[in-house]
């Protein structure tokens, strides 16, 4: 298939790009290349894709209207993975209107091109944020979201409610992921996991916020990547029960769909510490601080529905995940 991936550059888009490259697939990678964090990352990301021949990278921004419009017209992608977003819980009450022109333009352009050159499946990542105030664990997709507490999980919600729209209008099939704090090699530098990792190594004390208590459904990359596949590839259904009167949030009598992806193993922060000290061989000095505007204290990934419908279970245990990011640090840091 002729793929499209929006933030081909970013941590998952490089990741996922990466993927369906190897099994043949040919990606029409999108990004803006912007400086929310280290450019020369995102760079390095690209250098490792742009040696494959099924690779075609274009710069642009979502919310540039034309530069969107002209892609799809030019590319005509089967299938689109809508991975560029403006990121950041923290960052989105600094900064709200780059969340607005991002993820609410970006996103109406995505689908607009889907609707007008008949995109077979449109999968565009959500965000555990979405979940808000919500304190039912395990997180389920069934769960209400309502009450969002940042800006950036309202436009993840607003995403959803967006694609709802376009799959009862026009028939077109729209999965939504609501990720769980990914990690991994390449990551993003503005994570809990890259920004321990480097304050550890030089010997700076790293900022614990919530003074620890927070538990996380930490999940490896490569399991994340695994689980946007397999939806991919399985093209968001209808549901023939959906019931109006007792209306089930994650599917709808239109071909849409609303999944969890995480590693349904919620992790204590200070735990997640222990296991990176360890991996680095160095213990860390903690400046215990309150919990942060916008953040949540716990999240918990209910994945039922991924399982049932797509068989997806993520694999990859802690210890051999934060291994990995470890030495992939070290050797990209030459640290």
């Amino acid at each position: 298939m002729k793929i499209l991936v929006t933030g081909a550059a970013g941590f998952i888009g490089s990741t996922l790009s990466h993927r369906l490259l190897a099994r043949g697939d040919e990606v029409i990678g999108l990004d803006n290349l912007n400086d929310y964090y280290d450019v020369n990352l995102k760079k390095a990301r690209l250098d490792r894709l742009t040696t494959h021949s099924n690779f075609t990278f274009v710069k642009g921004d979502l919310e540039d209207r034309t530069c969107v419009e002209s892609l799809f017209a030019k590319e005509k992608p089967n299938k689109v993975v809508n991975l560029a977003a403006q990121a950041g819980v923290r960052y989105s009450i600094e900064n709200p209107h780059a969340y607005i022109d991002a993820n609410i333009v970006g996103f109406m352009n995505i689908l607009e091109g889907c609707r007008h050159h008949d995109v077979e499946h449109l999968v565009y990542a959500s965000s555990s944020s979405v979940y808000g105030a919500n304190t039912n664990m395990p997180f389920s997709v069934h769960h209400n979201v309502d009450h969002p507490v940042s800006l950036y999980a309202a436009t993840k919600k607003a995403n959803e409610l967006m694609a709802h729209t376009y799959s009862h209008l026009y028939d077109m099939p729209t999965t939504g992921l609501r990720f769980f704090t990914v990690y991994g090699p390449w990551g993003r530098p503005d994570m809990a996991l890259f920004l321990f990792t480097k304050s550890i190594l030089e010997g700076k004390p790293i900022k614990v916020f919530n003074y620890g208590n927070h538990r996380r459904d930490f999940t490896y990359i490569d399991d994340i990547v695994e689980g946007v596949i397999r939806t991919l590839d399985h093209n968001a259904p209808r549901n023939p029960d959906w019931d109006g009167a007792h209306s089930d949030p994650a599917s709808s009598k239109s071909p849409y769909r609303i999944y969890n992806i995480g590693s349904n193993r919620p992790i204590e922060l200070m735990r997640y510490i222990e296991v990176l000290e360890d991996a680095l061989g160095k213990k860390a000095e903690k400046e215990l601080l309150p919990l942060q505007p916008g953040d949540v204290p716990d999240t918990y990934a209910d994945v039922d529905a991924l399982v049932a419908d797509v068989d997806y279970r993520p694999s990859t245990s802690l210890e051999e995940g934060i291994g990995n990011f470890v030495a992939w640090y070290r050797e990209f840091y030459k640290v």
